[in-house]
C-alpha cells in the first residue's frame, strides 16, 4: 500500500513515463520535472504549501508550473501576482485491481502497448469514445488521460477503461490525479483522496 506522500513519488515517476519526459529529479521540497513543452517548460511538484513561497520567488519564469500537495488557501496565499492558480485537482490511491466491466452494447475496446505503457481505446462504429493510458514505474501503475468523448458520456465507458488499463498494468497499487469531474468517477470505484493539488503556472508571455 502507498503511505502518505510517498504517493506523490510514485505518481511523478509514472506520470513522467506516461508523457515520455525526462524521469523526475527529486529536490529538498519534492520534484522537478524538465517538460520542455511550449508553455509548460518545466513543473515542480511539491509536497507542502511551506515550499511555495521560495519557489514561487525563485522559479516565476513563462511556462513554469508548480503543482502543491495541500490547502488551496494556503498555496494560494504564497503565490506572487506572476503565476496564475488553476482549479483544484486531487491526488488519488487504489490498492488491487480494478473491478470487471462489461462492455456496453455496440462498443470495441483496443488495448495497444508492451510496457510500461499502455493505451486503451474505446470505440463505437470506429469512432473514439473513450480512451486513457496507464504507465507502471517502481511496480505503481499511474492512470493517465482518461477521458470520454461528450457524446459517449454517462454510459459506463469510463469504468471500462479504468478495468482495461488495470488488466494491462497488473500492479497491486494505482496512482492519478483527478480533476474536479474526475474525482466522482474514481471515488464511486473505491479510489481514496490522498491529498488536495493546487496548480498554479506562469504563462507565456508574462513579464
Amino acid at each position: 500500500m502507498i503511505g502518505g506522500m510517498e504517493i506523490l513519488g510514485e505518481w511523478v515517476r509514472g506520470w513522467a513515463v506516461s508523457r515520455a519526459t525526462p524521469p523526475p529529479v527529486p529536490e529538498p521540497d519534492g520534484y522537478r520535472v524538465d517538460v520542455g513543452l511550449p508553455g509548460h517548460r518545466v513543473r515542480y511538484l511539491l509536497r507542502s504549501p511551506s515550499a511555495v513561497p521560495a519557489r514561487a520567488a525563485s522559479v516565476a519564469a513563462p511556462g513554469t508550473w508548480l503543482k502543491t500537495c495541500g490547502s488551496r488557501s494556503d498555496v494560494v496565499a504564497a503565490l506572487t501576482p506572476a503565476w496564475t492558480a488553476g482549479e483544484t485537482e486531487y491526488l488519488m490511491a487504489f490498492e488491487g485491481p480494478q473491478p470487471p466491466v462489461a462492455v456496453p452494447p455496440g462498443y470495441e475496446v483496443t488495448v495497444s502497448g508492451d510496457g510500461p505503457a499502455w493505451d486503451v481505446l474505446v470505440s463505437a462504429a470506429e469512432a473514439p469514445a473513450a480512451r486513457g493510458r496507464v504507465a507502471v514505474a517502481g511496480g505503481v501503475a499511474v492512470f493517465d488521460k482518461i477521458e470520454t468523448s461528450p457524446e459517449h458520456r454517462r454510459r459506463g465507458l469510463g469504468r471500462v477503461v479504468m478495468h482495461r488499463l488495470s488488466e494491462a498494468a497488473e500492479a497491486d497499487s494505482s496512482a492519478l490525479l483527478a480533476s474536479a469531474a474526475g474525482r466522482g468517477l474514481y471515488g464511486a470505484l473505491g479510489w481514496r483522496v490522498v491529498s488536495d493539488v493546487v496548480p498554479a503556472h506562469v504563462p507565456e508571455g508574462a513579464a
